[in-house]
């Protein structure tokens, strides 16, 4: 969508904490993304938890159930970057590179334009929620890119499910954890519903 506020610094006030490298990335990458016509998505500047690096943020959400469903960032240090999902509260890469990752290096011009093209690259991937009902109710969802398959979040409620179902999806092996049920396990959705 044009018009929306891409990559905004998140708090104002500190931007002179960044150095002019980072101030440079941060003005090309909100200047190539001014020009995108994608659906809108939450966008900022500004540091990780352990201010380590300069991150440029983006969530993906479902906005009719206010469900984020994956944060995507790149981590800016001199003149490499790596970007990928990120953990969604402290927003670190993970120990190990997802299909998502990228990595760059060079001037910060030259970053955040590789930055932009994957950020628009993620944010023009179909995303669908995957719907399985019983007694006319949805129990189960799953949110996936559709173009990959790739699995950005999942839910299941026991209590609107068949029967005996989570006791079975247990014993092949599709409940991992503290009982979180892989839906995976349930075969083919009700419905497919299309959300970006």
């Amino acid at each position: 969508m044009l018009g929306n506020p891409w990559f905004e610094i998140d708090d104002p006030e500190n931007e002179f904490e960044f150095n002019e490298a980072e101030l440079a990335f941060a003005a090309q990458l909100r200047e190539v993304a001014s020009s995108w016509a994608v659906a809108y998505a939450h966008s900022w500047v500004g540091r990780p938890e352990d201010d380590s690096s300069l991150l440029a943020f983006v969530s993906l959400s479902d906005e009719s159930s206010r469900l984020s469903l994956v944060d995507i960032g790149v981590h800016v240090v001199g003149s490499t970057m790596r970007g990928d999902q990120l953990h969604n509260q402290l927003y670190f890469l993970p120990d190990r590179p997802t299909s998502l990752a990228t990595e760059a290096a060079g001037s910060p011009q030259q970053l955040a334009d590789h930055a932009a093209q994957w950020f628009e690259a993620i944010l023009r991937k179909p995303i669908v929620r995957y719907e399985w009902e019983h007694n006319g109710r949805v129990y189960a969802g799953r949110y996936l890119f559709a173009d990959s398959g790739q699995g950005l979040s999942q839910s299941y409620n026991h209590s609107l499910a068949p029967d005996g179902q989570a006791e079975s999806l247990a014993a092949d092996g599709h409940v991992t954890g503290k009982g979180w049920v892989r839906t995976s396990g349930l075969g083919r959705p009700d419905r497919i519903v299309p959300i970006r």
